[in-house]
């Protein structure tokens, strides 16, 4: 069977549908490991089997009525196979076996025979160290989009299913792909205002549109990344050239405050001091004002006068050049930089 899976938005012909006979009903709250599905066991509200197994054969059936070919996971009884996407995915020609969470390693065992059949050249199996789940991963002819967690989140959150090592393994495989990662903001407690995977908070609708749903990323200078992919359909060149022209800015940014660092330094202000006031405050108007109770930054300013004035207003005037302050613009230049090393 021949891999070819370039978008998300193509003809389909041939699908991996999961199942939900026998998915083991409703679970014990202690055995939720997601917050949507204990939101519904506590309320009484989690789906019945009968339902699942009538709309998931509904679905079967459209699918076929457009000459859909659709496979089907080994029935395992007790256990839920309903979301089998994110269990082993395909990039282009590569069919991807990621690490899951323990709770769901038996899923992968009722995939096997269908994993079975493919040219297993064409199977990439992922180190332990990097784990992710088919569900942050979306694909446009360009781009492979994935939500992950760093670490902090990733090592808290049993919903932070795909970490920073899981894309820099997905970069390494497909060189010749743009990778774009975007970190969400996980929660195991509450079903709103996180995303378990990245196809929750981030739906292409067509080849020119998309559903966002902000509150799932944790930065939202993603969202703006996001909408230019969607709405302008970058290609990686015309990306490249968008990133250049942030390094350009935030170098001119960085001189700056270099400078302004400097005349700190010199004036007996740690380094440690002056981010901890400054980073944050680049273009307050109340800084000074705020700062001045203090002996030495009140020598500062006295001293360092007409340049903290001159370098606040050329801070100023790029802040409005980019139509963001210039604390979240450091942040986004930050977010595409950490994106490439990794």
């Amino acid at each position: 069977m021949h891999l070819n899976v370039k978008n998300e938005v193509g003809k389909l012909q041939t699908v991996v549908l999961g199942i939900a006979k026998d998915f083991g009903g409703t679970p014990e709250a202690s055995a939720c490991y997601d917050p949507k599905s204990l939101e519904n066991v506590l309320k009484g509200t989690y789906p019945n089997e009968s339902d699942l197994v009538k709309e998931m054969s509904n679905f079967c059936e459209i699918l076929q009525r457009y000459d859909v070919n659709v496979l089907r996971p080994q029935n395992i009884s007790g256990l839920n196979q309903i979301y089998a996407r994110d269990i082993a995915f395909v990039i282009d020609s590569k069919l991807c076996i990621p690490n899951i969470i323990e709770d769901r390693s038996d899923e992968l065992q009722a995939l096997q025979s269908l994993i079975d059949r493919f040219d297993q050249d064409s199977v990439i199996k992922m180190p332990e160290s990097a784990r992710i789940e088919g569900g942050d991963v979306l694909l446009t002819d360009e781009f492979i989009l994935i939500g992950y967690s760093e670490d902090e989140d990733f090592e808290k959150y049993k919903v932070a299913r795909t970490n920073k090592e899981g894309v820099a393994f997905i970069k390494a495989q497909f060189p010749d792909r743009t990778v774009v990662a975007f970190e969400l903001n996980k929660s195991d407690a509450e079903p709103i205002g996180s995303a378990l995977h990245l196809d929750c908070c981030f739906q292409p609708i067509g080849r020119n549109g998309a559903i966002i749903c902000e509150a799932g990323f944790k930065n939202i200078e993603d969202i703006e990344i996001l909408e230019k992919i969607k709405s302008l359909q970058l290609s990686p060149s015309v990306l490249e050239e968008l990133v250049q022209k942030h390094y350009v800015e935030n170098k001119k940014i960085i001189s700056l405050e270099g400078n302004l660092l400097r005349f700190a330094m010199d004036n007996k202000i740690s380094r440690n001091e002056f981010i901890k006031f400054y980073v944050g405050n680049e273009i307050n108007p109340n800084l000074k004002k705020f700062l001045d109770t203090n002996t030495i930054w009140k020598q500062f300013f006295t001293k360092y006068k007409e340049e903290f004035k001159n370098i606040r207003e050329r801070l100023i005037e790029t802040s409005n050049k980019l139509g963001i302050s210039v604390t979240d613009f450091k942040k986004l230049v930050s977010r595409i930089q950490k994106g490439e090393k990794e």
